[in-house]
């Protein structure tokens, strides 16, 4: 186990760790038709598949998305209003905004997102059997399949269709594993935005002066660290970053054998005292854009630039137009989520 800052960044560019921690065995069964993923895949591989995908999140493409994005936010906001408090922040907000986002960067239909949400939450889920994880695994898989197919048919100005036309229909990349990119880009786009957005805005709750201060500026960069300390507070994946060591080194002064399996703690590393100052305080005068809320690496997630755009127009129009937001119910009241990606289950709000 890796806790200590340095010694995570250290390991997640070092290239005796491998990502691919798949075993042998499993990956002798490989055909043509196996999907890959591309995170856990070492370069050149990995290189090359994430290059088939860099282009629709570079920060350029992503800014120009923040229009599109600001619509969905305001829109949502106004049903939210309309409806009355109190209302579910998860719900009516927090997870239909980047759901909609991703659908749209994906080109896939929002009505199909519903479906897509439950998978998700399934195969998140620390309490779900793995039959159930399966099944739900299965069924997402099944539809982009679906969907790929359909894009080689009748394709859109969309990720999906790029990645069927420059890279299935010329041969450099088979269905399933466009299907599985599509899949991974699909889950990760929405969930851990989603729970970014309930979480952020119970940890701005409960300090007011701070969601004053996002509702009263007019300077992007305020909001910009404003969310990026969010990211290092909260640190939302919980589940351990694994590598598997290809040779005998040294790291953080520990002996690492080939073979052995080496978990990476990103919450302990963005609460490390070598990284910030008192890192258990909330403080959005520091700079903490080197956190690793978005990992680090070539493997770093490749929608940050996106995830960025929609967490600072969520904030930001949350405190701008509903400076009264309180919690509806007691903080010891609210639910939390038994999942790999930390989130609630629910955010009773009024204001």
């Amino acid at each position: 186990m890796v806790s200590r800052y340095h010694d995570i960044r250290a390991a997640l560019v070092d290239p005796r760790l491998s990502a691919d921690t798949i075993p042998e065995y499993l990956r002798q069964k490989n055909t043509d038709n196996t999907p890959v993923m591309f995170a856990r895949v070492d370069d050149p591989e990995h290189h090359r598949l994430r290059r088939m995908l860099t282009g629709d999140f570079t920060f350029r493409r992503c800014e120009a998305m923040r229009p599109q994005i600001q619509e969905l936010v305001d829109h949502h906001l106004d049903e939210m209003i309309r409806n009355g408090a109190p209302a579910d922040l998860v719900r009516d907000f927090g997870l239909p905004v980047p759901s909609l986002v991703i659908a749209l960067l994906l080109g896939v239909p929002s009505e199909d997102l519903a479906s897509f949400q439950q998978y998700t939450a399934v195969g998140l889920d620390t309490k779900a059997s793995d039959d159930e994880k399966a099944q739900a695994g299965a069924a997402m898989f099944g539809y982009l399949l679906e969907l790929v197919a359909r894009k080689e048919q009748d394709p859109a100005d969309d990720l999906m269709s790029r990645l069927v036309a420059d890279y299935v229909v010329t041969g450099q990349l088979n269905r399933e594993t466009a299907a599985f990119s599509g899949m991974t880009l699909l889950v990760a786009g929405h969930e851990t935005s989603a729970n970014m957005i309930s979480l952020g805005t119970v940890a701005l709750l409960e300090r007011p002066e701070i969601f004053k201060r996002l509702g009263d500026t007019d300077d992007p960069a305020v909001v910009a660290n404003i969310v990026e300390e969010l990211m290092r507070y909260l640190s939302i994946v919980h589940s351990q970053v694994d590598r598997v060591a290809t040779e005998d080194f040294e790291l953080g002064g520990q002996l690492i054998r080939a073979g052995d399996m080496v978990l990476m703690n990103i919450p302990a590393g963005n609460w490390d005292a070598e990284f910030v100052d008192n890192p258990e305080s909330f403080d959005v005068e520091r700079n903490t854009r080197g956190h690793l809320g978005f990992g680090y690496g070539v493997h770093q997630c490749i929608g940050a630039n996106l995830a960025r755009v929609e967490m600072q127009a969520a904030f930001a129009t949350l405190a701008r137009r509903l400076p009264g937001l309180r919690l509806a119910v007691a903080p010891d009241d609210l639910k939390f989520k038994e999942a790999d990606i930390y989130g609630m289950k629910e955010l009773p709000v009024s204001w």
